[in-house]
């Protein structure tokens, strides 16, 4: 399927700027942004990956993690390839960073068909559909085309993402979102340029997101790397709202620290005592 991407503007040269997230990617005709599937076809900014489907799975709520959302339920899990960071811990690489044979290969599936697929689960406990797997927002005429449809239905949306989005589009998606997880991968943002990112950024999608639906958030645990940010993170959230989620999740060997040991288990029962100084609902 060929779409338009969203908020690009022609620069000289036949260049693109990509105005999504905050990289704000300078494609050459012929390439792709950072995320890799933005791509410059001909002076137009294209969304490559519009419909290109890695998997799709009814899951569990709860997996996404939400645990307070519908707890219980299950979810139309939808994800697509690319990424907007370049985490070397990546639990998810075959789809975010390394999909360049998967995507080739794809299911190609498209809104209609995915709202389908959603309303024949609904008696198996479906409540909507969640874009997830990958980073969803680099998919963004994808999912929100989609959304729209899932709000009409009476269905649910659900975004799992990393929250590295620029606010115009944010605002402009958030009216048809229900629920957000959203990853808070430290709280130094040191880290988070190793990773291609900006910490403000994404604490001011979980503070924006927080006004319009429901949120909860997560952070990856992972051996030397942030475990003194965990702490932080919560008091934080908890200056937001003390009742906010926050997920501790254990880091496995994975893409470029598959080499690394998983975190003990008694470091993820040690920080979770210490965000429960902060926040009611730690998991």
């Amino acid at each position: 399927m060929i779409r338009s991407s969203e908020y690009w503007h022609s620069c000289d040269d036949s260049f693109v700027r990509c105005g999504l997230c905050p990289h704000r990617c300078l494609i050459k005709e012929g390439t792709a942004g950072v995320c890799g599937i933005r791509e410059n076809c001909g002076g137009e900014l294209i969304a490559s990956g519009y419909g290109q489907v890695s998997s799709v799975a009814l899951d569990p709520i709860e997996k996404k993690p939400l645990n307070m959302f519908h707890p219980g339920k299950f979810v139309l899990s939808i994800g697509g390839f690319g990424c907007n960071l370049c985490c070397p811990f990546c639990q998810n690489s075959d789809i975010s960073l390394e999909f360049s044979r998967r995507r080739h290969n794809a299911q190609v599936l498209s809104p209609a068909d995915i709202i389908k697929l959603a309303k024949e689960t609904v008696p198996h406990g479906n409540i909507g559909v969640a874009f997830t797997y990958n980073e969803p927002f680099v998919g963004y005429e994808f999912m929100f085309d989609t959304a729209k449809l899932v709000r009409d239905s009476g269905l649910s949306n659900i975004i799992v993402t990393n929250g590295h989005i620029n606010i115009e589009p944010l605002e402009a998606l958030l009216p048809y979102v229900d629920a957000m997880n959203i990853d808070l991968k430290s709280f130094s943002s040191a880290f988070y340029s190793r990773v291609g990112g900006e910490l403000d950024v994404v604490k001011n999608t979980i503070a924006l997101s927080l006004r319009h639906c429901h949120v909860e958030v997560t952070t990856l645990v992972i051996p030397g790397e942030n475990e003194d940010s965990v702490e932080e993170i919560a008091a934080w959230l908890a200056s937001l709202d003390p009742g906010i989620p926050l997920h501790l999740s254990r880091f496995f060997p994975r893409h470029k620290y598959a080499g690394k040991a998983p975190t003990p288990r008694g470091t993820m029962h040690d920080l979770s005592n210490r965000a429960r100084k902060h926040l009611k609902h730690v998991f």
